[in-house]
């Protein structure tokens, strides 16, 4: 799924915008009992309640493409015979009322979920007339391409407030409130089938975590029987781990810079294009990089293996989970220097009477604590 799809998607979850005819839920308490199974009808609960609920599948759908929202495929063999595709197409084709379905699923999901707490899980299905689009883009209301049905999955924390003083209009005056639960942002959820090319793909689901470290992997691999994804922050520190070990004495301020500068345009052109799909790098495109910086291939062959090692001969990574585009960042045990990507070519780094130095360009306004200072010849 691309940005404009998720974005299409996301502007449904609103009241009077979509079809779905029932919400579920499941609320589990700390020790994984049910404490309760409930289903509401969004559009006869109170808009400001239901949008509420819808709120919470939005939330299921932001985040960045490779990051937060990671594409999980199913084999040919596992849409042609497996238990778990087969639960997931009962849940979608009876649209949420097969009750073995259901009982099977929340199972699943409460003996495997690594989460503190109570917790809800939520579910949501809709069914969507996608209005055809023109070659220039444009959507013509009314006029239907195709009808995509899909179910959504958010599992959401449920937390006690503090208690405190609370103000009664009634009277006038403040109380003492007593804790009470609430439902938290989700942390997990996905969609199912997914929306490729504004179709139905059964073969994909999209899946949402929250947490970047980690992707509830046992969770994924009860659900959908397949390895989970690196999660994002571990890409990068082992893309990183991996450029140090292997570069060397060749791991210099330049060579970094311009990996750092040719993964993040990519990004950036990723944004620029919503429709496009999702980037991907992998090894050959950083080779080239390293290649263009004067890296002896001695390193880059050592580069290439470890990568291997680390992810795989075929991986493609999402770039955004390698650098920051919007942060270019120097680091020494005492100082954190943050500069702007663009500028990155204002900071050089140079040995001098036999100290090495980080330079940075003070040509123009330099302020110190909020004060503009002068500085000598």
């Amino acid at each position: 799924m691309n940005t404009k799809e998720i974005g299409e998607l996301r502007r449904r979850l609103r009241p009077g915008k979509n079809n779905i005819p029932r919400i579920l839920g499941c609320y589990v308490n700390e020790k994984k009992e049910i404490l309760s199974r409930f289903e509401q009808n969004p559009m006869l609960l109170p808009e400001a309640e239901s949008e509420k609920y819808l709120a919470l599948f939005k939330r299921c759908l932001s985040g960045g493409l490779g990051k937060n929202l990671l594409d999980i495929s199913f084999t040919t063999q596992q849409v042609a015979d497996s238990d778990e595709h087969r639960l997931l197409m009962a849940l979608r084709g009876s649209r949420l009322q097969d009750e073995g379905a259901l009982a099977a699923f929340y199972e699943r999901v409460i003996g495997t979920l690594q989460i503190e707490g109570n917790f809800l899980i939520l579910l949501a299905c809709d069914v969507f007339d996608v209005p055809y689009r023109s070659a220039d883009g444009e959507m013509a209301e009314g006029d239907s391409e195709r009808v995509y049905e899909y179910f959504q999955c958010a599992i959401c924390p449920v937390k006690p407030t503090k208690p405190g003083l609370s103000y009664f209009p009634v009277e006038n005056v403040f109380h003492d409130r007593e804790a009470d639960w609430v439902v938290s942002a989700p942390q997990i959820g996905f969609l199912f089938p997914a929306f490729d090319d504004r179709s139905a793909n059964i073969y994909d689901v999209l899946y949402y975590t929250h947490d970047v470290q980690q992707s509830q992997s046992e969770l994924i691999d009860t659900l959908f029987r397949t390895e989970p994804p690196m999660p994002a922050a571990r890409q990068k520190e082992t893309f990183q781990g991996i450029l140090q070990s292997s570069l060397g004495a060749d791991c210099k301020f330049e060579v970094v810079q311009s990996v750092h500068d040719s993964i993040a345009r990519m990004t950036l052109a990723a944004k620029e294009d919503k429709e496009a799909p999702a980037p991907v790098l992998d090894k050959q495109q950083v080779s080239r990089v390293l290649q263009s910086c004067g890296v002896p291939e001695m390193r880059i062959d050592e580069f290439q293996q470890r990568f291997d090692e680390e992810f795989g001969e075929k991986a493609e990574l999402p770039p955004s989970n390698l650098v920051d585009e919007k942060q270019f960042e120097l680091r020494t045990p005492s100082v954190v220097i943050k500069v702007d990507p663009e500028h990155s070519d204002l900071v050089e780094t140079r040995i001098i009477n036999g100290c090495r130095y980080i330079l940075i360009d003070a040509s123009e306004g330099v302020e110190v604590n909020g004060v503009s200072i002068q500085i000598e010849e």
